[in-house]
């Protein structure tokens, strides 16, 4: 049953549609701001919160020593909110020991078995990711929402276009974004059956147009936050590519809540990728961008290296800054004005630029220690 709009964003979606002066800001945020607060843990998702970063780990969670050592590598890059999977009763029970080892979150990833999950929230779990449909009976779904309610644990329903129910896609003859919604709202409709309403809404497809499609709909038909995703997107490479259109195409309409960039790579990437994604996007601040030219015949430094150094240098460093790394004197002084500070490379020397003003001139090989002096110094002023 589709659901009526009502308020502001009845009245943001109208001027959306029907080109009435609709502001940017209306634009990025007229369905997040309008979607339910959940908490998970610490963090709170929904209501326009900040979109938290996720990732998933990719140890044994039975092995709480080595999970727990990757939880803490991801927080260090800025992940917010982690999940891991429970396929064995030992996993489980490794919760409790990794929860109370690390600072973030921590969702249980369950398939089939119900008593994995009802054991993962005895055990800590901040949050559940289940697809009903692959518990079992309706005794077994009710066991899992009841433990659920009585520890205020919220649950993400999530559903992917590899398993869409054989029903579902017969209806529309293929895989669909309609089916996926449909589907996602079947489910979510059990757990409101049973009395709760703390949930999380995944739909995801490693179909980048049918992905976006889907988040469209489902935006319109529901107040749930929103886990937004594109899934088995690929490589570090390719999966980047594919994860930076949809997430992109999808969060700039002002849908999503919580974000996860699924690679076939280092779980770190992951969440480098989806912070990146956030700051292109408007949508996350406090962190330094940096912009960096492309190589030409008058380039005189090594400006891929230094450009790589720079990005690498600045990771994790709290400020909102923008920082231009420029590979030659003729252009990159006036390209490099709007930049908070720049290096503009020369012969074998360089300039650093502040707001557009040469404050200092350095050797090739001193550019690096000379801006991140400059950053330090911003740091402390």
């Amino acid at each position: 049953m589709k659901r009526q709009r009502t308020g502001r964003k009845a009245d943001v979606f109208k001027e959306r549609k029907y080109g009435s002066g609709l502001t940017e800001a209306d634009e990025r945020t007229m369905y997040r701001d309008h979607t339910k607060e959940i908490q998970i843990g610490s963090r709170v998702i929904g209501g326009g919160n900040p979109i938290a970063v996720q990732s998933m780990t990719n140890t044994r969670t039975e092995n709480a020593a080595a999970t727990i050592a990757q939880i803490l590598q991801l927080e260090e890059a800025g992940c917010e909110i982690i999940r891991s999977t429970v396929p064995t009763m030992e996993a489980a029970e490794a919760f409790r020991t990794i929860k109370n080892a690390i600072h973030i979150p921590i969702v249980a990833d369950i398939h089939f078995d119900y008593r994995l999950a009802i054991a993962a929230m005895e055990n800590g779990a901040d949050a559940i990711r289940i697809n009903p449909g692959n518990i079992g009976s309706p005794d077994r779904i009710k066991a899992v929402v009841d433990c659920a309610k009585e520890r205020n644990i919220p649950i993400r329903v999530g559903v992917n276009s590899g398993s869409l129910e054989k029903e579902i896609v017969e209806k529309y003859g293929r895989v669909t974004a309609e089916g996926l919604v449909e589907s996602a709202l079947d489910k979510t409709r059990i757990i409101e059956e049973m009395g709760y309403d703390r949930m999380v809404i995944s739909i995801k497809s490693s179909d980048v147009l049918m992905c976006v499609k889907a988040h469209e709909i489902i935006a319109e038909k529901t107040d749930y936050p929103l886990h937004v995703g594109i899934t088995e997107a690929g490589t570090v490479f390719s999966g980047t590519v594919k994860s930076s259109v949809g997430l992109g195409m999808i969060l700039g309409q002002g849908i999503g809540d919580t974000i996860r960039v699924s690679l076939t790579g280092d779980p770190i990437e992951e969440v480098r990728v989806g912070k990146r994604i956030l700051q292109t996007l408007g949508l996350r601040r406090g962190y330094i961008e940096v912009v960096s030219c492309p190589t030409c015949g008058r380039t005189q430094i090594d400006l891929i290296s230094l450009a790589n150094s720079v990005e690498k240098m600045v990771e994790g460093i709290p400020l909102d800054l923008k920082v231009a790394v420029m590979g030659c004197v003729v252009n990159g002084p006036g390209e490099a004005r709007e930049a908070d500070l720049a290096v503009c490379g020369g012969v074998g020397t360089g300039l650093i630029m502040r707001r557009g003003e040469i404050i200092r001139k350095v050797p090739e090989s001193e550019l690096l220690s000379a801006l991140r002096e400059e950053l330090e110094n911003w740091k402390s002023n």
